[in-house]
């Protein structure tokens, strides 16, 4: 667990925490997953494929209420609506990978960032759900934790929590793959039309 900084252990800002739930679920979900590894070798079906839904659903609900009560918790303090909690959380050792010099020109981004994660996480719940809207969401949730990770060195903590939402809500990576395979199809039927001179 060398991945945090300095020598803090992951128990301080719960990345062994989340590890623990992705683990608890990945134990009780039904595997192989047609994308694994061990699928592809030795090509077995999983007994249940509608358990496999099931877990994700878990999950999913699971993340809901995580980041519901993330944010309600951040919106009825005041730090995080004046961008004291983003100063605090950003200066204190051994998360102050950036300078303060740095964070005193930017202090009026501190309380946009605070509401914005406010926003971000309480909102989780209710636009995660619906199709025109999950996309937005989830690129806003990865972003959080990327920024998480990139600012303050957390970068276990942010993987995790990246993995735990493209599992859950990111589906799936083969309709992904023909999208973009029927995309570059239908670029290279149009580009391939007759030239037509006059």
């Amino acid at each position: 667990m060398r991945a945090c900084p300095g020598e803090l252990r992951p128990a301080v800002y719960g990345a062994d925490n989340f590890m623990t739930m992705g683990l608890f679920y990945l134990m009780l979900s039904p595997l192989p997953d047609r994308y694994s590894l061990d699928h592809r070798l030795v090509k077995t079906k999983p007994e249940d494929p509608q358990l496999l839904g099931f877990w994700r659903r878990v999950l999913q609900v699971h993340l809901c209420l995580v980041y519901f009560f993330g944010g309600l918790a951040k919106c009825l303090g005041s730090g995080w609506w004046d961008g004291s909690n983003l100063w605090r959380a950003l200066t204190r050792p051994p998360f102050d990978i950036i300078s303060p010099d740095i964070l005193i020109r930017f202090k009026y981004l501190l309380p946009i960032l605070g509401i914005s994660i406010c926003l971000i996480e309480l909102g989780y719940v209710f636009f995660i759900w619906m199709k025109k809207t999950r996309l937005v969401w989830l690129v806003c949730i990865v972003g959080m934790h990327i920024a998480i990770g990139l600012t303050m060195g957390m970068y276990l903590f942010a993987l995790i929590m990246i993995v735990l939402n493209l599992a859950a809500f990111g589906g799936d990576p083969g309709v992904l793959f023909l999208w973009h395979q029927r995309s570059t199809l239908n670029f290279k039927s149009s580009s391939a039309a007759p030239d037509v001179t006059i």
